[in-house]
């Protein structure tokens, strides 16, 4: 028996192109006339992870309107990969990229297995119009394959913003008045009102009214430029102070304005100005801060005249109590010798021999003292013990004169003798 290959072709398969072969082996003899017989073989292609994901477009481009709620879905990206099984499995994920200087993930999130792309938070136009992204398509062969798409988020206005006067300048505590003499020609330039809006587009455009005035006749307001003008002569019946309400609105739906005041004085001299327009320059705010400033210092100034005063009957009553204190005391009273009477050798100094009698008792402030004359009716005792120093009691003030006062006692040392009687009752 002899195998015959009829049709031999060298050839790379390529799942993607296709899948499976069925191929035919046929095998014939050598006899006369020859036989053969054939069988049939279906060979399947394994795959392998040798394709990327493919995005359905080259970029993406989306819009969303700012103040939007942060979740919402924005649109979703996709790709496909012509592998089989898991090499075909996508997943999407954002690349690591910086939008007005804070990463992508902050602003925008994705899901990974749908490609479905949300807001992360709620956008403002007037801070970023647009967020460039990038994302990546990745399968679940090993090693995985990529690809990248760029997105681009476009940030939509809405009429969010009021507009807002730069000229001229509202300030709380001073008037900034105008001046518009009286000899001024009709359609005289008398200021302009300059406002601006951030948003963008039609909400962005401005239209100038002229809603109150003093004179309607006297002013007018340009519809786009905002300028304020005469629209006839001025005379001398004009009053001096003319107050003119500027109402400034945009173009969006709904429209959004502001207001603004202009004060014109119609003078030719800048004292006639000073006298009409003295009460405007009166400002109630300043004058409300400085009531407030002088009833602060008021009541600091109270609050520290009682602080002092409570302190200083605080002391007074302190100082009453504590000499009560010490009157009330039944504390022994202990003498106290100076040195300099001492004297060891038994002269003293002085040549009178003095005799003291007192009389006290335990539950009494009265007291009484008999003080006797020097001389010979004196009465001397000897302490034994003594080395010829004797000790003389003497009150260096009168006792008897001032009952409530303490007794006082002063002691020096000499070589008389001394005789104190005391009685206790």
């Amino acid at each position: 028996m002899e195998l015959r290959n009829n049709r031999r072709k060298d050839v790379v398969f390529d799942r993607e192109t296709r899948s499976e072969y069925n191929i035919t082996i046929t095998a014939t003899d050598s006899g006369s006339p020859p036989l053969s017989s054939a069988t049939t073989l279906r060979l399947v292609i394994s795959d392998v992870n040798d394709n990327a994901p493919i995005f359905t477009k080259k970029s993406y481009s989306a819009h969303v309107v700012e103040n939007n709620e942060p979740g919402v879905s924005i649109f979703t990206v996709s790709a496909r990969d012509v592998d089989w099984n898991q090499n075909a499995r996508v997943s999407y994920l954002l690349e690591d990229t910086q939008v007005s200087g804070s990463p992508a993930s902050t602003h925008v999130s994705i899901n990974s297995e749908t490609g479905v792309l949300y807001a992360a938070r709620s956008f403002d136009y007037e801070q970023i119009k647009a967020l460039q992204l990038v994302v990546k398509a990745q399968d679940g062969g090993s090693p995985p394959l990529s690809s990248n798409v760029s997105v681009k988020i476009l940030i939509q206005d809405q009429n969010d913003n009021a507009p807002q006067v730069l000229y001229p300048v509202q300030t709380g505590g001073s008037l900034v008045a105008e001046m518009v003499p009286r000899s001024v020609d009709v359609g005289y330039l008398v200021t302009k009102v300059v406002a601006v809006d951030v948003d963008s587009g039609q909400n962005a455009w401005l239209s100038y009214k002229l809603q109150k005035a003093t004179d309607r006749a006297l002013f007018e307001v340009g519809l786009q430029n905002g300028e304020i003008r005469t629209i006839r002569q001025v005379t001398d019946k004009d009053a001096v102070k003319q107050r003119l309400t500027v109402i400034v609105e945009d173009n969006g739906q709904p429209s959004r304005s502001a207001t603004v005041i202009v004060n014109v004085a119609v003078a030719d001299s800048f004292p006639e100005v000073l006298s009409e327009f003295t009460d405007f320059t009166h400002d109630k705010e300043y004058n409300d801060n400085l009531t407030f400033y002088l009833v602060l210092a008021l009541a600091v100034v109270s609050f520290l005249f009682i602080t002092c005063l409570v302190v200083i009957i605080s002391v007074k009553i302190y100082r009453w109590r504590q000499s009560r204190i010490l009157y009330h005391s039944s504390l022994p009273v202990i003498p106290y010798y100076p040195p300099r009477y001492s004297d060891t050798l038994g002269t003293g100094t002085l040549q009178h021999v003095y005799n003291y009698e007192v009389c006290r008792t335990t539950d009494s402030r009265k007291s009484d003292c008999k003080v006797g004359n020097a001389g010979s009716q004196n009465v001397l005792i000897m302490d034994p013990s003594s080395t010829g120093t004797m000790q003389r009691i003497q009150s260096e003030k009168s006792i008897l004169d001032e009952p409530d006062s303490p007794l006082e006692v002063s002691s020096i040392t000499t070589t008389s003798h001394v005789v104190v009687h005391e009685c206790l009752f």
